[in-house]
This record gives C-alpha cells, sequence and structure tokens, in this order.
C-alpha cells in the first residue's frame, strides 16, 4: 500500500503540508522530530489526513494533484481544510 498524506502545523495553524512517503510512520516521526528541511521550522505537526493506494503511481499523481490549485481547492472542499 501506497500513501498520501496531509499534516498540519501545530505552531502555525495555516501552514500544511503533503507528501507521499515510502514508510508513513516513519516519515511522520521525522516530521514530528524535526528532521526534514521542509517542515522543520514549523515543528510540531499533527497529521489530519491520509489515504491508501494500491499502486505508488496512484499516489504520485495525487500528491501532485493536491499541490496544484485545483489540489487544494479539493482539500478545502472535501477535507475541511481552511
Amino acid at each position: 500500500m501506497h500513501y498520501v498524506y496531509i499534516m498540519e502545523s501545530e505552531a502555525l495553524a495555516v501552514r500544511f503540508y503533503t507528501g507521499e512517503p515510502g514508510d508513513l510512520r516513519e516519515r511522520l516521526a521525522q516530521h514530528k522530530a524535526g528532521k526534514s528541511t521542509h517542515t522543520a521550522k514549523y515543528v510540531p505537526w499533527i497529521l489530519i489526513w491520509y489515504c491508501g493506494f494500491p499502486s505508488r503511481e496512484g499516489a504520485r499523481r495525487f500528491e501532485a494533484y493536491l499541490k496544484t490549485a485545483s489540489g487544494r481547492a479539493f482539500q478545502k472542499k472535501h477535507l475541511g481544510e481552511t
């Protein structure tokens, strides 16, 4: 199973991060420990959503979509992000 996830910074509630990891639990632990250069300055993070995909390609395509303007609109409408 391959995953796409969205986290929200507890330090700055308007900051979100979307990713597609090889190992979801390990990647979340890295974010929470401040070991990711992209998320370290907004620690701590909370996982607000994740979804499993049967193929890595499907997960990568959905992650790329979520990072577009229409994908962000989808997140706001269907996933409750503000």
